[in-house]
């Protein structure tokens, strides 16, 4: 297939716009060759500048989980579009926003919505350092939560994916409250606990990690943070946005079982718009303002256009739970589907997996931290990436990301995935 277009626009992004793209990882850097310009979208399929078509395994990194163009989605936008697409003042829809997601998410009281997900994982932050009054917090080697100073030490995924060992422009007082630990390692957060008791603010962690592929925690890590916070006064925060509403109705908590103090969102809460939230107990989201002196404000938070966009996905994931079952279905197809293929090729692979998200890595070890994912054989990968994006498979152009499913997808979408995938290996 040709992509002239898309090698056209690249060079002519590169004249305004850094490195020609404006989000890192869509610069093709880890994969090689030219990124892809998207043109348009429909169900499970992306379009490029030149007319291409792709199945797509990105799903815009984790929120169309309908699949793209989902025509509710569309309709609603366009009928709130036409009353305004941004007041300043509050709306009925934000009530109705907050009041469906503390009915489908255990253990949300209150929640405040913003406009990105790192917006929510900082503000989710701030509101453990002043409830708590520590400064310290404890993060996870390869899980990203947005690009706010205190998250991008060991960050994984984008950094991983340009190779950035060090941030320039984090401040060295950033970085030593930053404390980092393997994930799947409840002991060594154990020792740093004990090694600055008292000091920690939260613990925030992927309950499932997606920037490093799709890690699973190991049985008991996630209660055994549960414990470790609960003893030691610490915040526990868990990072859904990728995980909020694509794994279950509840997210990571209600799949996994694990209460967490508080929740940020964002991706499928959006429905595809800019939208995040930070949401949890009652007593710690007192201390926001205006109740409590933790500022936190945004001028477009509860978009109306976003608010609206959310609202329909969300609804529609309530009503009709059994998506959940179709999607996890697929996903376990597909997973088998490609085990067969790799098996057949007798090289050393992994295949992780949970709900709808997935991740292939070429490895002789089990992936379960950002090391055993960085020591796979990510050469491979790149050549995987490309020998199926010339078949017409679009997977994410990293590593060090999960493929995100969605129910827009058939059975014949996945069949073609796992026999392009037989021709790849072939190649290779």
């Amino acid at each position: 297939m040709t992509t002239n277009k898309s090698k056209e626009l690249f060079e002519r992004a590169q004249l305004s716009i850094p490195g020609g793209v404006n989000s890192p990882v869509r610069a093709f850097k880890s994969v090689g060759g030219t990124p892809l310009f998207i043109q348009k979208a429909k169900g499970a399929y992306l379009y490029d500048a030149d007319g291409n078509q792709y199945i797509d395994y990105i799903a815009s990194w984790g929120p169309m989980i309908l699949g793209h163009a989902y025509e509710p989605v569309v309709k609603a936008i366009q009928e709130y579009a036409t009353y305004s697409t941004s007041y300043g003042a509050p709306t009925e829809l934000e009530i109705r926003m907050a009041e469906l997601i503390k009915g489908m998410v255990p253990n949300v009281d209150l929640i405040r919505m913003v406009s990105s997900g790192t917006e929510a994982c900082m503000s989710a932050i701030r509101v453990a350092r002043g409830y708590t009054g520590r400064n310290k917090i404890i993060k996870f080697e390869g899980c990203y939560h947005g690009h706010a100073d205190s998250f991008l030490v060991k960050a994984g995924s984008g950094l991983a994916t340009l190779d950035i060992q060090t941030v320039p422009g984090v401040t060295g007082g950033v970085s030593n409250d930053t404390l980092t630990c393997a994930y799947n390692d409840l002991d060594a957060v154990k020792a740093l606990a004990q090694q600055h008791k008292g000091e920690i603010a939260a613990i925030i962690v992927e309950p499932v990690a997606g920037n490093m592929g799709c890690i699973l925690p190991q049985p008991g890590f996630m209660e055994g943070l549960r414990q470790l916070c609960d003893e030691e006064g610490i915040v526990f925060i868990f990072d859904e946005v990728m995980t909020g509403f694509r794994l279950a109705p509840g997210g990571a908590q209600e799949k996994l079982g694990i209460d967490a103090d508080l929740v940020t969102y964002g991706k499928v809460i959006g429905g595809g718009m800019p939208v995040g939230a930070f949401g949890g107990k009652r007593h710690i989201m007192e201390v926001v303002a205006p109740l409590g002196s933790v500022y936190q404000a945004g001028t477009l938070s509860g978009n109306p256009i976003a608010m609206i966009a959310g609202f329909t996905i969300l609804n529609e994931l309530n009503t009709n739970r059994g998506i959940y079952t179709e999607l996890d279905e697929k996903t376990a197809y597909l997973h088998r589907g490609l085990d067969e293929v790799l098996k057949a090729w007798c090289q050393p692979y992994v295949i992780n997996r949970l709900g709808s998200m997935i991740s292939v890595h070429f490895s002789d070890h089990a992936v379960t931290d950002f090391a055993s994912a960085a020591s796979a054989n990510n050469e491979r990968f790149k050549k995987y990436f490309h020998a199926m994006l010339n078949r017409g498979i679009y997977l994410p152009p990293s590593a060090f990301e999960s493929w995100f499913l969605n129910n827009a997808l058939s059975y014949a979408d996945l069949d073609r995935t796992i026999e392009a995938t037989r021709e790849c290996l072939a190649e290779l």
